[in-house]
């Protein structure tokens, strides 16, 4: 390893840097950025280059955001583009061994953080590109040469990121069309146990990584490539339910490998037994029982749901690696998938989701629902989303009549869901409230501390 101003190693990666010790802002919510990692030609590669383009981090201002791209690209007679996303989500632990550096997240939605401490022990981004290409080049021996750019300047920024989100869409777009049926092996994925240990991610053709950056081909790869990593085959076994996604090889391994804290797991549904949520997922697919519909949130919007609480609020509850009944961390590109929640409607139960992400998506939204879903520009809160798919005649309308002549006295039948109450610390157990075979009519609902 290259000599560092600070040190590097995997005892750093569940390093928390908190907001009263940060020097500088990487990308995140009050900036922009991404990363991309490429497979290029020897030809193209200078071994062991680092560039920095815009400031550095000694000339940041303290307490400020700043654009951040990644860019590194590989070569090797072994290499193949599969790997691009395997390599590239590596980053993610690489750049957390690093003393003093915080990553979160994954391709265009990575946030960064630098210490007070590091930018004082005279940290770079030039000793930050030496530890990638020390620690890629010691943990793949078939990459040959590796170079590494960083961009911080505001301007210079914009074309790499579209840049990489092109590149993005050409890896998700090759699993599409590929279903879960078709493959005897899964893919399972322990990159983030070390910020939630409970988790593990099942990537299946139908199921793309809830950070969004693996897909079936890259698991695949990466098992090729590294056998003994953080990746690993795993066989599917019996089909205990195809339409929950719900298999024996799945659940097995989930025990095993989540040392027997989660059993069971639905693929392909929010309620019962929902996949586990790591901290890095794209977006959260939640149950709105007033409605009996579905909605989605995804990490950019900075808005409120119909439930009257933000992103991050839910994904602050739903983290961690806990099956959180009627919530699921996932990446967006799962909502283009067939399996989509099909086991609880899919599409046709889909209500609400932010204007911007149903742009994003809008041309793989069955065209009988797409103008029937609600954004915020329709629907801020439960009433007013009510309104507006009774309006529009929303397939989910026509289950609430089935469900008031179901019940004499008028009441909507919720199926067992368990939802976490916002405002209550966790630690300790925190509160859940279970809903199970239940009818709720109350208007108001006051919750009181009884310290007897």
């Amino acid at each position: 390893m290259s000599k560092l101003p600070v040190d590097v190693g995997i005892i750093y990666e569940g390093e928390r840097i908190r907001k009263a010790n940060m020097y500088a802002d990487l990308a995140g919510p009050k900036s922009k950025g991404a990363e991309l990692l490429k497979v290029v030609a020897a030809s193209k590669v200078k071994d062991g280059s680092v560039t920095v383009i815009g400031p550095d981090l000694k000339d940041m201002k303290e307490g400020s955001a700043y654009p951040f791209g990644v860019s590194i690209e590989v070569s090797g007679k072994k290499l193949e583009e599969d790997l691009e996303g395997v390599f590239e989500r590596r980053i993610h632990d690489f750049m957390n061994y690093i003393q003093g550096m915080m990553h979160l997240n994954s391709r265009d939605i990575i946030w960064c953080r630098i210490s007070k401490e590091a930018n004082k022990a005279g940290l770079g981004l030039n000793h930050v590109g030496q530890a990638m290409v020390d620690l890629f080049k010691a943990e793949f021996d078939v990459i040959e040469k590796i170079q590494v750019t960083f961009y911080t300047d505001d301007k210079k920024i914009d074309k790499f990121l579209k840049d990489a989100r092109a590149a993005y869409e050409k890896r998700d777009a090759k699993v599409r069309g590929l279903k879960d049926e078709d493959v005897d092996t899964f893919y399972g994925c322990l990159l983030c146990q070390s910020f939630a240990p409970k988790h593990v991610c099942t990537i299946t053709p139908s199921r793309t990584s809830s950070c969004g950056s693996i897909t079936w081909f890259e698991g695949r790869a990466a098992v090729k490539v590294d056998p003994k990593g953080p990746i690993f085959a795993v066989e599917k076994g019996e089909v205990i339910d195809l339409e929950k996604g719900e298999y024996s090889g799945i659940n097995e391994m989930t025990v095993e490998r989540s040392n027997g804290e989660v059993e069971r797991v639905y693929l392909h549904s929010l309620f019962d037994y929902p996949h586990t949520s790591c901290g890095c997922f794209e977006a959260i697919g939640f149950y709105i029982p007033e409605v009996d519909g579905i909605g989605v949130v995804h990490r950019d919007f900075r808005g409120v749901t119909p439930f009257g609480i933000p992103f991050s609020t839910m994904a602050g509850q739903v983290g961690g690696g806990v099956q959180s009944e009627g919530f699921q961390g996932m990446a967006i590109e799962y909502m283009r998938s067939s399996k989509f929640f099909a086991a609880d409607g899919g599409w046709q139960r889909t209500v609400w989701m932010p204007k911007a992400l149903k742009d994003r998506i809008g041309n793989d939204i069955p065209e009988d629902v797409r103008d029937k879903i609600a954004t915020e520009e329709e629907a801020t809160d439960l009433d007013s989303l009510k309104a507006f798919l009774k309006e529009k005649n929303h397939p989910v309308v026509a289950r609430w009549k089935e469900a008031v002549q179901a019940s004499a006295d008028g009441g909507i039948a919720v199926s067992q869901f368990e939802m976490p109450v916002a405002g209550v610390p966790m630690a300790g157990g925190g509160m859940t409230i279970i809903f199970k075979n239940a009818k709720i009519y109350a208007e108001k609902v006051i919750i009181k501390r009884n310290d007897k």
